[in-house]
């Protein structure tokens, strides 16, 4: 095989690139930190700020008791999605810093990152070093990928267990010792633990590298095989058991897959769409381009992990359409794919570049391309300020009182329950409308919804004036109530006298 030319040849130079791509990779999460974390599924941050913010009010005695009393509640009456590792590891953190929503931003961006240490590993023994370099580098600096993973949201830690298993059942087919049977039947099963659909990811990459070296009759014959499957369903096996027993996930395993939707050209479109926020199109055809440059026994592990994606979107068809988070595991699969492909052009690159001058002339436009890249980000997280949305909601709270309020708000009242300590009876949103139609067929009849919604309260609010726009019925009928109170971002409407 003939020798290939790096464009770090040396351990110092390697060394220096991988300490340059992760100190960019903490420094761009760091950008504008302390804001509210609206800036990304504000619905599902936000219920993990308030299951948070009740976990560390509960043992908090100096703060106003109707206060602890009311963020307690909220906590505990929002549905339990998965184990709350991350909302307990903020809450404990709380004890130091106080309620401060940024240390949630530097959790799952530590998870991020540790997640490219096992990519650059992974990648490093896919292909070369190179290739390794970028795949890292590609991980960290996707756009989508920077936003995403300063979640609060257990995605990224879910995220990071599943990459740390691409790795450590990598590593058990090419040695086939305990070490890495133990070490990917824990990763594996903690990744399960954290969020039950990484199970497909898991599956899917486990059979590619047991088939990568070993026939199916040959796997089935193997104690580690079945070592590690124990070692991966226990966890989250357990917890499905408790969740079942105390009904805590009743609500968990519905309405994820629509048949009819496999039909219906939107969920291509759709899907289509989100891939192209996750990844971007440009990116994803050089990593499925990437696949022809590995060899046969490496093609089938990685053809593993795709079979993962493919099997997760098509389970979980109606989320993969709407939900661009659903395909963030694709980002580590995609920045492997690429390294094959990208360490071929730095090998090139070097051997164009053999002078000094050539190759820190190809350093500088490498380095210009990440800076141009990364400042696009940065201009993305800047652009909106949300602090005024907490100020918002406090006058909000000062101007309605104790009385009771319905309404069209975003993130289902989420934001009148973290930052003005209110509780709104919800107006389904549109998409939640379309949503239900979809399921059942029909919607419910308007005035009685609306009866059911607004009968008894005292007002109707509305700060979600898009979606409005959406809903000419609702729009109409709020016009027969007058205007008690207006506004930077809302409309209070009297409903009884």
């Amino acid at each position: 095989m003939q020798e290939t030319t790096s464009f770090f040849p040396t351990k110092t130079t390697r060394i220096a690139a991988l300490l340059f791509i992760f100190i960019l990779g903490i420094a761009i999460r760091l950008v504008d930190l302390t804001d509210l974390p609206l800036d990304f599924h504000s619905t599902r941050q936000l219920r993990s700020a308030i299951k948070a913010r009740g976990m560390y009010y509960e043992h908090l005695t100096t703060i106003d008791p109707e206060l602890r009393a009311f963020a307690t509640q909220q906590a505990k009456v929002l549905t339990t999605l998965e184990p709350e590792i991350l909302e307990n590891l903020v809450a404990y953190t709380y004890r130091f810093t106080g309620e401060q929503l940024w240390v949630a931003r530097i959790y799952s961006s530590l998870f991020w990152l540790i997640g490219g240490i096992f990519i650059y590993l992974l990648a490093r023994r896919l292909t070369t070093e190179d290739g390794a370099i970028a795949a890292a580098a590609v991980y960290l600096f996707l756009p989508y990928a920077v936003i995403a993973s300063r979640s609060f949201q257990p995605d990224p830690l879910m995220t990071m267990f599943i990459v740390m298993f691409y790795w450590a059942i990598y590593e058990w087919t090419q040695r086939s010792n305990w070490k890495f049977t133990i070490l990917a039947g824990l990763f594996g099963g903690l990744a399960i633990f954290i969020k039950f659909p990484a199970a497909i990811f898991i599956g899917s990459a486990g059979l590619g590298a047991a088939l990568s070296r070993k026939t199916i009759k040959e796997a089935l014959k193997d104690p580690q095989v079945y070592a590690m499957a124990l070692l991966g369903i226990l966890p989250a096996l357990a917890y499905f058991l408790y969740g079942r027993y105390t009904g805590a996930l009743d609500n968990q395993f519905g309405g994820r897959f629509i048949p009819a939707l496999f039909i219906s050209p939107s969920f291509y479109i759709g899907w289509i769409n989100m891939l192209n926020n996750v990844t971007g199109g440009v990116t994803l055809m050089l990593a499925l381009l990437g696949l022809f440059f590995f060899d046969k026994e490496k093609q089938r592990f990685i053809f593993g992990l795709w079979g993962g994606y493919a099997l997760f979107s098509f389970y979980f068809n109606f989320h993969i359409h709407t939900h661009d988070y659903y395909s963030l595991p694709l980002i580590p699969i995609t920045a492997v794919s690429l390294a094959p492909l990208a360490g071929q052009l730095l090998s090139k690159l070097a051997e164009f570049t053999q002078t000094k001058f050539l190759r820190l002339s190809a350093l500088f436009f490498l380095l210009f391309g990440i800076t141009a890249s990364l400042w696009s980000t940065r201009n993305q997280l800047t652009t909106v300020d949300y602090r005024p949305q907490a100020e918002m909601w406090a006058e909000i709270k000062k101007i309605t009182g104790i009385y009771s309020l319905a309404g069209l708000t975003q993130d289902y009242g989420m934001r009148a329950t973290y930052f003005g300590t209110r509780y709104i009876t919800v107006w389904p949103s549109y998409g939640d409308l379309l949503y239900s139609q979809t399921r059942s067929g029909a919607q419910a009849e308007f005035d009685k919804q609306f009866e059911q919604v607004s009968g008894k309260k005292d007002f109707f609010i509305v700060t979600d004036f898009e979606d409005l726009a959406h809903q000419p019925l609702l729009a109409e009928a709020l016009k027969y109530y007058p205007v008690f109170a207006q506004g930077e971002g809302y409309i209070l409407y009297q409903l009884q006298p």
